[in-house]
């Protein structure tokens, strides 16, 4: 029997919550299919056999929370059951596109994996008007991937996207595709954030009707995934996991709002759950990503062990790594770049330069990742007074570079600009020209400032404002500093060496009131840090001791 107009949910709605609290979980079709996951619920209507339709709409409640190996098991599980399901074929292309939210330009492979399955889909059955519209949409994804730039072909599904939800006004998954493309298309560079603040609109709407839906949750917290408009994702990143706890990336994800907005315990347990669920999953690139913001945040409330720890874990989840395999949201780009990020940033964090200018630099398949190592390189060597390592640190990262420029790889293109003049700022600054330093510093954390971060990392190796208050600081001016170092925390809250650095300056500047403030922050922040910890933590309560 077959139906167009059938509305059937596909998984258990969880509401389990990482620390145990007692689960109000509602069954549905999928557990009485043999699944038990807890993944959300969604609603689909399709053309395909009725027997097949729980299937399709777990495999498409997997595919919002970005469990694309699953998902694409799913849908093939369908087609096998019922070959001229045509819809099916539109789900396996967007789990091979992947995360919309991705860096970088996504490989031929890839790309080619994704037109065959809208090709097949074309060929297949009698796909309603409305399924062919999804199909023709994710075409625009994939069809010409040789000639048109990927920004082109995103900016097209989104335009198609908008048509279809505008001709089927009672499908809220045409809109929640399309306000998925509005997010994901946003220019890193506008700061009036339209696209996003349209995105959340509209999800945020049918978030309240639809509760339990993994991917209004989701992508809530993508589109508000920015410093300015974090604190509006805050009820779906306490709600995502509860909806989808069978989903390590629904484990993550909420970490992002949690990462922006400053609050490192949350942020410390979602990744834990995250990295075991992953693990469990086989999914090493989803643990990876995981590990990072994980190291991250564990560097950011002074618990360096536990960040040490993670760190010196890293071979052993690399020997799982397989950057050919389809997995979860974290795409092989993602794992490649915490295997570089996660050393330098417990270089950089803990002001181990000398450490920091040992990393070993190499070429390989994922240049914004290697370059994450040439910074910390050169970096720690010119603040450890090496210069000639840094300028050696900082060319190659300009081929990096070069090599991303000429694959059109616009954004990483010029993160890596960013990082370069960071280098030669500190390079300047070890070999006494001091002006020219202040200059560069200066002119790298106003091209920081016209962007934005990728959903790759959470947050950048080392903030352009806390690198230029720390040399006016070192310079011998705190009250110039002092105002570089709270720009920082405004952009990238409750950061360990912007407090540290806040306070310091407001010492050395006679600001007692400001010291305290700050310095009673670092320590609230670090409540569960490492005893005594850092030279930090140790002066910050000798100041408090001091000055109560």
């Amino acid at each position: 029997m077959r139906h167009r107009h059938r509305w059937i949910a596909c998984a258990v709605a969880g509401c389990v919550s990482l620390s145990g609290d007692a689960a109000v979980a509602r069954q549905d079709v999928a557990q009485h299919a043999g699944h038990t996951d807890r993944i959300g619920t969604v609603q689909f209507p399709t053309s395909c056999a009725a027997d097949v339709q729980p299937s399709f709409e777990r495999s498409l409640a997997l595919l919002h929370s970005f469990e694309f190996r699953e998902a694409a098991e799913g849908f093939q599980a369908v087609l096998d059951r019922d070959s001229t399901c045509a819809i099916a074929y539109w789900g396996l292309a967007l789990a091979a596109w992947g995360n919309p939210f991705a860096a970088g330009i996504k490989p031929p492979a890839q790309t080619e994996r994704g037109l065959q399955a809208v090709e097949r889909g074309r060929s297949t059955g009698r796909p309603t008007p409305r399924e062919r519209s999804y199909l023709e949409a994710a075409a625009r994804l994939f069809e010409g991937a040789d000639t048109i730039a990927q920004g082109m072909r995103l900016i097209a599904y989104r335009d198609a996207m908008h048509a279809l939800a505008a001709r089927e006004p009672g499908d809220i998954e045409a809109t929640i595709f399309y306000a998925l493309s509005l997010a994901s298309t946003a220019p890193p560079t506008d700061k009036s954030y339209a696209n996003q603040l349209e995105a959340g609109a509209i999800l945020e709407k049918l978030f309240a009707a639809h509760p339990d839906h993994p991917g209004l949750a989701h992508y809530i917290i993508h589109a508000y995934d920015v410093p300015a408009l974090a604190p509006r994702a805050l009820d779906a990143a306490r709600r995502y996991s509860e909806i989808a706890p069978s989903a390590p990336h629904a484990l993550h994800m909420p970490s992002h709002t949690f990462t922006r907005v400053g609050d490192w315990p949350r942020s410390i347990d979602a990744n834990l759950a995250s990295a075991a669920a992953a693990r469990s999953a086989g999914s090493a690139s989803e643990e990876l990503h995981a590990s990072d913001y994980l190291t991250y945040a564990y560097l950011q409330t002074g618990r360096d062990a536990e960040a040490l720890r993670v760190r010196d874990s890293l071979a052993a989840i690399q020997g799982r790594f397989n950057p050919a395999a389809t997995g979860s949201a974290a795409p092989p780009t993602a794992g490649f770049f915490a295997v570089a990020a996660i050393p330098a940033r417990c270089a950089l964090e803990r002001g181990d330069w000398a450490a920091a200018a040992t990393l070993e630099t190499h070429d390989g398949p994922t240049p914004f990742a290697d370059a994450i190592t040439d910074f910390a390189r050169g970096l720690g060597a010119a603040r450890s007074a090496n210069p000639a390592v840094a300028a050696a640190a900082a060319a190659h990262l300009q081929t990096l570079q070069d090599r991303l420029a000429a694959a059109h790889e616009s954004y990483w293109t010029e993160q890596l600009a960013i990082q370069h003049q960071e280098i030669l700022a500190w390079i300047a600054f070890a070999e006494g020209r001091r002006d020219d330093a202040l200059d560069t510093m200066r002119a790298a954390a106003a091209r920081e400032d016209a962007t934005e971060k990728n959903a790759i990392t959470p947050g950048p190796l080392a903030p352009a404002r806390e690198l230029l208050g720390e040399m006016l600081l070192e310079l011998g001016r705190p009250s110039d500093a002092l105002g570089e170092f709270e720009s920082a925390l405004v952009h990238e809250p409750n950061r360990f060496r912007s407090l540290d650095g806040a306070a310091r300056a407001a010492a050395k500047a006679g600001d007692t009131a400001k010291a305290t403030k700050y310095y009673a922050a670092l320590l609230q922040v670090c409540a569960a840090g490492d005893t005594p910890g850092r030279p930090a933590l140790v002066a910050a309560r000798e100041w408090m001791r001091s000055h109560p």
